[in-house]
């Protein structure tokens, strides 16, 4: 029988070879290293938020619990310092229709510009 002229399936030796390289390559990347594009040098950067707003912003909240057939709460509350609850099927039906009517008094939703002109 004759021995094969080329090794078989074996990696040729590279300049990043040997005991320690394959030791460093099984423990993984070092903390803080650069991984993926940033090893790359693609810069990253965190920028101002791309969902900016439309200048509105909430100003007031209704919070309705009724789960099943237990009795029915409701929390109303506004920046303008107004803070309500209700408990009972009445009291909660009645503190809707009062936190729907707050929206046209609130101090913080109307303009006072247009109060005073008009």
């Amino acid at each position: 029988m004759s021995a094969p002229s080329r090794p078989l399936l074996k990696s040729l030796p590279g300049p990043h070879s040997g005991p320690r390289a394959a030791a460093q390559a099984a423990l993984g990347p070092a903390v803080g290293e650069p991984t993926g594009a940033a090893r790359k040098g693609v810069r990253t950067a965190v920028g101002p938020d791309s969902q900016q707003g439309d200048g509105r912003y909430p100003v007031a909240w209704l919070r309705i619990s009724a789960p099943g057939r237990a009795v029915p709460t409701a929390t109303s509350k506004c920046l303008c310092g107004r803070d309500r609850s209700a408990v009972g099927h009445t009291k909660v039906l009645a503190l809707i229709d009062d936190h729907s009517a707050h929206r046209d008094v609130c101090p913080l939703r109307t303009n006072q510009e247009g109060r005073q002109a008009a």
